[in-house]
């Protein structure tokens, strides 16, 4: 009897290890991309069909935003404070760019119903969020996590931003920006 409980309680256990190293591999993702390092290339269709490259991007700021999920609350908050900082940030030399694991259609009509003025690329398949350590998955569904890489003029991820507060995000990225092309023009 007392042998009985042992192989039972040994079994569990082995069990639940067994479900903890499949949850572990099926929810991990690629190493996220650090402050310092070249930003990972990427090449996907917008909302709207057009291909983007990081290469367009040479010269420029690029405010990359990874987010879960088109027209839900927080996704939603964040890509307005985008879309209503974008002056400030396009005055300080930054292009944003969104991307999710949704489809363009998808991004077209959030795009649409926000009056969203950027690129939501279309990461279909989740290679370009795994690429930058932004991907979730959970068995066979896949999701961008809300991670934010600002990439300087010369392709290097300058601020990572792992932790974002939807509301006030574009903002942090506004004094972050200041205070890099002051630090630049030093």
């Amino acid at each position: 009897m007392f042998g009985d409980a042992i192989i039972k309680f040994t079994a569990l256990i082995v069990l639940a290890a067994f479900l903890l190293l499949a949850v572990f591999y099926l929810t991990r993702s690629g190493d996220i991309a650090k402050a310092g390092q070249s930003a990972p290339d990427f090449a996907l269709h917008d909302q709207n069909g057009v291909m983007h490259h990081l290469r367009d991007y040479a010269g420029k700021w690029l405010v990359l935003y990874f987010y879960p999920k088109d027209d839900t609350p927080g996704c939603t908050r964040e890509a307005c404070s985008f879309r209503d900082d974008l002056l400030q940030l396009q005055e300080l030399g930054a292009t944003v760019v969104g991307v999710s694991v949704d489809n363009a259609a998808s991004h077209a009509e959030f795009a649409r119903k926000y009056q969203l003025p950027f690129a939501l690329l279309a990461d279909t398949d989740g290679r370009m969020a795994d690429s930058y350590g932004a991907l979730t998955r959970l068995g066979p569904i896949r999701i961008a996590k809300r991670y934010t890489f600002l990439i300087s003029p010369a392709g290097i991820i300058a601020r990572t931003y792992l932790s974002v507060d939807t509301s006030r995000h574009s903002r942090q990225i506004i004094d972050d920006l200041r205070n890099l092309t002051m630090d630049q023009a030093s």
